[in-house]
């Protein structure tokens, strides 16, 4: 309609000025209802032909979409391991903060485990305090099998001495046995040495090497019994949470809630522009947007990101062969804007629908001594016309609370 109105002020007024005061034709006399068309057919023509074009340069260098929203992540919050809920620390709706406890699942198995793994480790002590005083124990009888070794060689090399002074004075049967009691003292010291040297080796090798492994066991056992207690990742808060006590939570098939992180749908918005506006959608371009949950106020805004790909294009390899006729509508470019100023989203509920008005701007081309005088001229025509979509915008934003409140019935 404003368009309409703006183009009558070119086209038919001075239409109806040169009839009426050129021509001097009379409203009501020669100018009436039923020949309005043929005395203003060339105004109401190039009226509507001006319109027409008026229109698709607005629509089409500033586009407009009523397909915008405030999209936010929710994060759902899945244990690790299947079990039953034994505590649970939040309401239906409360704020939490990383690390917070949210819920907690039945821990019986873990904390024996936990328990077992602590034994473990004191058993491991104690044998490493019997390993300790088992070597002590072979030093002695090390000291005990060299003194009875020392005993029983100073005797046979007395008993030869005898034997080399005064042959015969000692029978040779005692120097055998000697001989013999000798070698068995040795294989006693032996076996004293390899006593301390297996006490030794279970000290230092062993018994540690078991230790570790009972400390491992426990650390795994504290991560497990970590595990029970189900924290949240980051700052935000859980919405719509229903666990309770008894529930049976799945990683696989059920999540226990979900946590919408701080800040969520409070940086950017989500629009979603015709195909047709690819080659003219740009990052830079400056925006204006109106929000259902925010009425009568209107944010700008900035295009910080133009996706390359259209989402209604996409498919998986499978057994199947693509049947193009079975996409239904066009996809539309995903375009995400954000606030042109600081808090610009401030009272704006994450989840919000919203209209959006982008503008094109020529500036760097107009000022350019390259662009000829007509190009300058088109493009400064192209650039002013973008006040009257942002007319449309304000007079959306005006409207949209009656058409909500009233003429949807609500």
């Amino acid at each position: 309609m404003l368009e309409l109105l703006l183009c009558s002020l070119l086209t038919i007024v001075p239409d109806y000025l040169y009839r009426r005061y050129a021509q001097g034709k009379r409203l009501g006399r020669e100018i009436t209802l039923y020949s309005v068309w043929f005395e203003l057919r060339w105004g109401i023509t190039a009226c509507l032909m001006l319109t027409v074009a008026l229109i698709t340069v607005i629509f089409y260098f500033h586009p407009s979409t009523t397909t915008a929203t405030l999209y936010f992540r929710t994060v759902p919050i899945i244990p690790e391991t299947i079990g039953r809920v034994a505590e649970v620390h939040v309401d239906f709706s409360a704020p939490v903060k990383k690390n917070d406890v949210i819920f907690k699942l039945d821990s019986s198995k873990q904390e024996a485990a936990l328990e077992t793994a602590r034994r473990k480790i004191a058993e491991v002590d104690a044998a490493l305090g019997a390993a300790q005083v088992d070597i002590i124990k072979a030093d002695a009888q090390i000291q005990e099998a060299k003194s009875a070794y020392q005993q029983a060689s100073d005797e046979l090399n007395v008993k030869r001495e005898l034997q080399r002074r005064n042959p015969g004075i000692v029978p040779q049967r005692d120097i055998e046995k000697l001989g013999v009691l000798l070698a068995g003292r040795q294989g006693t010291v032996d076996a004293a040495n390899a006593a301390k040297e297996s006490a030794m080796t279970r000290m230092t090798s062993l018994l540690p090497a078991e230790k570790a492994s009972a400390e491992a066991a426990l650390a795994q056992a504290q991560v497990d019994l970590d595990k029970t207690y189900i924290r949240a990742g980051v700052d935000g808060r859980v919405e719509q949470f229903l666990l309770r006590p008894g529930d049976i939570v799945n990683p696989m098939m059920r999540s226990a809630g979900i946590l919408i992180p701080e800040g969520a749908g409070k940086r950017s918005l989500a629009a979603g522009f015709g195909q047709i506006e690819a080659q003219v959608m740009r990052v830079g371009m400056v925006a204006e947007a109106t929000c259902i949950s925010k009425p009568w106020a209107i944010i700008p805004m900035v295009v910080t990101s133009v996706q390359d790909y259209i989402a209604a294009g996409q498919f998986r390899g499978g057994e199947q062969l693509v049947e193009a006729g079975q996409t239904l509508r066009p996809g539309s470019i995903l375009v995400l804007l954000e606030p042109l100023y600081k808090g610009g989203l401030e009272g704006i509920t994450p989840g919000s629908s919203c209209i959006v008005n982008a503008y094109t701007s020529n500036h760097d081309q107009i000022a350019s001594k390259d662009t000829g005088a007509f190009k300058r001229f088109a493009l400064h025509a192209v650039d002013a016309v973008g006040i009257v979509h942002a007319m449309l915008l304000r007079i959306q934003a005006l409207v949209l609370p009656v058409k909500t409140l009233v003429m949807s019935g609500h």
